[in-house]
């Protein structure tokens, strides 16, 4: 999902609580907090030699001994205005960082709303070879390269 289209869905209801799901259907505790708002470029070369970028928007989430904190959709359109010289004038992918005994990030595969709230659900995120056409059996590489 893309920045915008989570900005437009949050400003049409910027009283309602957020309520993040992992990909098992479980929600994130509900105090949560978004402690960054940032825009995350990697640079790269792939297995096969070419050089690749991917920018992405990642919020990142914390949850605080504050147990009575909820953050509304109001309050994530707030720290994306803080974050516009940041972010610029790109409308990159939204990823969610998370802790639990590790740090993950997941994609942002769905906003919806529902009765009281808005629904954010998690993706998953998956590592491919982006050189197939190289590296894979019958590619037109000479020397496989990963």
């Amino acid at each position: 999902m893309s920045v915008s289209t989570l900005k437009s869905a949050l400003s049409t209801a910027p009283e309602l609580p957020l309520t993040v799901i992992w990909t098992d259907g479980e929600p994130i505790e509900a105090h949560f907090h978004v402690t960054e708002v940032g825009r995350v470029q990697r640079d790269f070369v792939d297995c096969g030699g070419t050089v690749r970028r991917t920018v992405t928007c990642l919020l990142q989430t914390w949850v605080g001994p504050d147990t009575d904190h909820r953050i509304t959709a109001g309050k994530l359109l707030k720290a994306f205005a803080h974050a516009g010289p940041v972010l610029g004038d790109e409308d990159p992918p939204v990823e969610v960082e998370y802790e639990t005994c590790n740090v993950v990030q997941l994609t942002l595969a769905e906003i919806r709303r529902e009765p009281g709230r808005f629904v954010l659900q998690l993706g998953s995120k998956h590592t491919d070879c982006l050189a197939k056409e190289l590296c894979l059996p019958g590619g037109t590489g000479e020397d496989r390269c990963c």
